[in-house]
């Protein structure tokens, strides 16, 4: 696979239209494998009605539960039961109830020796490569079939922040970073960009009218991490109206 550098921008009605949306392609994905399925999940607040739906029965039934693998783009190291974590927040939308436990592939946060960001994202980048089954990227052969993305208030996506290292990381497939360019200000583990890039597709969900003023900035050309990110699939963006430029504006 080779990037496309381009962007498809898809924009509904509300945030139900694109939770709706989202889900949508995520089972249209998840349709094109017939093998092993792996799936990049974000954290934040925008993926969360995405994750209710997928637990509902019409689309819970849609799913090959047994397998699709879940794994997160990036985390806050607090423990698993603080409301800032990404991944327990996508496990008690959707995926404690439907997907077996051995599927679903947190990042460490919970002992004292893994609350150095780097401990945590050396341990995760390993899990990444034994799943995986090597220790380089295949162009041809993508890591992810899907994964899921956002977009922060300073241009961000995953703990990717402006002007830090990791953003221009090409070697590592997972980083730490010690303190977050917004809040909450707490240490991350992320997904470098060439790691996420090595997907089918990328999917970032935008709702709300305070997106609005950093998606006018990243259609400017910004350089901002999340203009950067782009899968070597397809790239898609989902927005709903209210984040939607007025430039962009029917």
């Amino acid at each position: 696979m080779t990037a496309t550098g381009e962007r498809r921008i898809i924009t509904v009605a509300d945030p139900a239209a694109l939770a709706q949306a989202a889900a949508e392609r995520v089972i249209a994905r998840i349709d094109q494998n017939s093998g092993r399925i792996a799936v990049c999940l974000t954290g934040g607040s925008s993926p969360k009605a995405l994750y209710q739906l997928l637990a509902t029965p019409d689309y819970r039934q849609r799913i090959p539960w047994d397998r699709v693998d879940w794994f997160i783009g990036d985390e806050r190291l607090v423990p698993r039961k603080d409301p800032l974590h990404n991944m327990s927040m996508a496990r008690q939308a959707f995926l404690d109830r439907c997907a077996p436990a051995a599927n679903v592939h947190p990042i460490a946060t919970d002992t004292a020796d893994l609350r150095d960001p780097d401990v945590s994202a050396a341990l995760y980048e390993n899990e990444l490569m034994a799943f995986y089954g090597a220790e380089q990227l295949d162009p041809k052969r993508p890591l992810f079939d899907l994964v899921l993305m956002g977009i922060g208030p300073d241009g961000h996506t995953a703990s990717l922040f402006p002007g830090y290292p990791a953003v221009e990381e090409t070697q590592r497939w997972v980083v730490g970073v010690p303190k977050a360019n917004v809040e909450p200000f707490v240490p991350r583990v992320s997904l470098t960009l060439p790691a996420l890039a090595s997907c089918r597709e990328m999917l970032f969900e935008v709702a709300g009218e305070n997106k609005r003023a950093i998606l006018t900035r990243l259609f400017a050309g910004e350089n901002l991490p999340a203009n950067r990110a782009r899968s070597q699939g397809e790239t898609v963006w989902l927005i709903d109206q209210a984040a939607l430029p007025e430039d962009f504006r029917g």
